[in-house]
């Protein structure tokens, strides 16, 4: 049995959907209507904007934004180990907090 050609593009709101990064394909469609997800830099307003392999996501989350890059493009929706290997995270780690002084606290 022949294994399934990959396809060159894929449905923005498909992918988020398929990558777990939305919680159903109705909430993926509303953020992508609402313009609130950017596709290489420009803001999506439709949610059947084609994304292919290494596309940039920009999209708004509950802890922050987080910046993804497309690294395969899914046949379905997996597990979250297989969906998160669909895509790389570029959002920088959260800063950490620098050590207090203990000298400077107490006075």
């Amino acid at each position: 049995m022949a294994a399934e050609p990959a396809p060159e593009s894929q449905r923005i709101d498909r992918f988020l959907w398929f990558a777990r990064l939305a919680r159903s394909r109705s909430a993926a469609q509303a953020l992508c209507e609402k313009g609130h997800v950017r596709l290489d830099g420009r803001r999506v307003d439709r949610a059947h904007a084609p994304v292919r392999i290494g596309s940039v996501l920009s999209l708004p989350l509950p802890a922050g934004v987080r910046v993804i890059r497309v690294e395969r493009l899914p046949h379905r929706r997996g597990p979250a180990p297989e969906a998160a290997g669909l895509y790389r995270d570029l959002t920088s780690p959260p800063e950490r907090n620098p050590p207090i002084d203990e000298a400077r606290g107490r006075e």
